[in-house]
């Protein structure tokens, strides 16, 4: 194949349109392709919904990595203002993005479901001091949102389903698990619900279907508990008073 040849091929990808019409490439980065809820992109330090960093500073996440690209250090909670609910927590925590993977293996080790990932993965550092995220860079912000940093290019939704990966492991790949929540708490998410896809569309719409009705059931029961409480509170003012 000749050079003319080789141009003719990338000419001829460029205006081949698809079936619906649409063009094969996309404009980045004015746009960009959809991603998955998946992802592994940039890391974030999740906290409570307290606001207390979920970070016990136990550097699992640091033994673990391939890369060896994590630095961690703990460090004793302070009596009267903790960090953390454990004894200990993050008082140092880097990320070195020069020598990181992705590979996720952070998130599956960490006990607390402090580290989890974003769905951005575009950077551009322009020196190395910026490849290397700090404890204040990676903790989320008040939110509950990872911060947006200048070197980062983020669009709309890239800061949700930061745990979207860990919500849609099967413990043990046993299919049984998949849709139980097994997760705690985020700031500014509450408790997430699960991810459908493993067990088929029709299973999967009966176990919410299940789960739907399950907590309207709660719901319902709290709310009859409630009033319950208030109609014994009034008679037992109005007993009270009767006597």
């Amino acid at each position: 194949m000749g050079v003319l040849d080789g141009f003719a091929v990338t000419f001829g990808k460029l205006f081949k349109r698809t079936d619906t019409g649409a063009t094969v490439t996309v404009p980045y980065p004015e746009a960009k392709r959809p991603k998955a809820e998946r992802l592994h992109g940039r890391h974030v330090l999740n906290r409570y919904d307290d606001g207390m960093e979920k970070c016990i500073g136990c550097e699992l996440c640091a033994g673990v990595c391939p890369a060896r690209c994590i630095y961690v250090r703990g460090e004793e909670n302070p009596v009267d203002d903790p960090v953390s609910p454990g004894e200990r927590f993050g008082f140092v925590y880097e990320i070195n993005y020069l020598r990181c993977i992705h590979c996720d293996l952070c998130v599956e080790a960490c006990p607390t479901e402090a580290i989890t990932e974003s769905k951005l993965f575009e950077f551009s550092f322009t020196n190395r001091d910026d490849a290397i995220y700090t404890k204040a860079e990676l903790v989320v912000d008040d939110d509950g949102r990872p911060q947006h940093l200048p070197w980062e290019d983020w669009r709309p939704g890239e800061d949700e389903h930061t745990s979207a990966w860990m919500r849609a492991t099967s413990p043990s790949g046993d299919v049984e698990h998949t849709g139980l929540v097994a997760w705690g708490s985020e700031l500014g998410w509450g408790v997430r619900r699960p991810e459908r896809g493993q067990r088929g569309e029709a299973e999967d719409r009966l176990l919410a279907d299940e789960q739907a009705a399950a907590e309207a059931a709660a719901a319902e029961a709290a709310a009859h508990a409630d009033h319950g409480g208030s109609d014994h509170d009034g008679d037992a003012g109005h007993g009270g008073g009767h006597h």
